[in-house]
């Protein structure tokens, strides 16, 4: 009987460890020095929320200076690793636009996005506004216009369209 309860906790055990092993990593600060992926441009000099993705393989995230930067990388069939996760800032604990924070990451997938808001992201495009929960989410489609969903809702176009910068103010917030 010994033998088998050992041989079940050596195995609870390893399933842990492997759990363990499993899990994201945790999202990294916004220094002054984080670059934007595609750009190399410091996004702390860029307002509206940002976006870091980490890879596989790679020690370091990688930045977005937008959301809907991060968004067409996603949606894009060219990436060199598998990403392992996802952190977007959550504008509900933003001081403002201009200074989204440097710590307040949520999850991308646990995020509700406003889509088709007339605000223009750190980058100048159209932005994709992450919130940590609904109510932030439809307060800000109530100011500015657009719609709350999740990021699998997110079309391809919102992120991947054609931009008309007239259509879209400069800061909101």
């Amino acid at each position: 009987m010994k033998p088998l309860l050992l041989a079940l906790a050596v195995l609870a055990l390893s399933a842990c460890q492997e759990e363990e092993a499993k899990a994201p990593p945790p999202p990294v600060e916004m220094t002054q020095e984080a670059l934007s992926f595609f750009c190399q441009m410091n996004i702390s000099d860029h307002g509206g929320p940002k976006a870091q993705l980490h890879l596989e393989g790679y020690p370091q995230p990688i930045f977005f200076a937008q959301v809907r930067d991060m968004v067409a990388y996603v949606k894009s069939p060219e990436r060199d690793a598998k990403i392992i996760a996802i952190y977007v800032s959550d504008m509900n604990l933003a001081p403002s636009w201009d200074l989204p924070g440097t710590t307040n990451w949520i999850t991308a997938e646990g995020a509700q996005y406003v889509v088709g808001a007339p605000v223009r992201g750190g980058m100048g495009a159209p932005e994709i506004v992450p919130f940590g929960n609904y109510e932030g989410a439809e307060a800000f489609v109530t100011k500015y216009g657009g719609q709350v969903l999740k990021m699998s809702e997110i079309p391809d176009d919102a992120a991947l369209g054609a931009v008309d910068l007239a259509q879209v103010l400069e800061t909101p917030l």
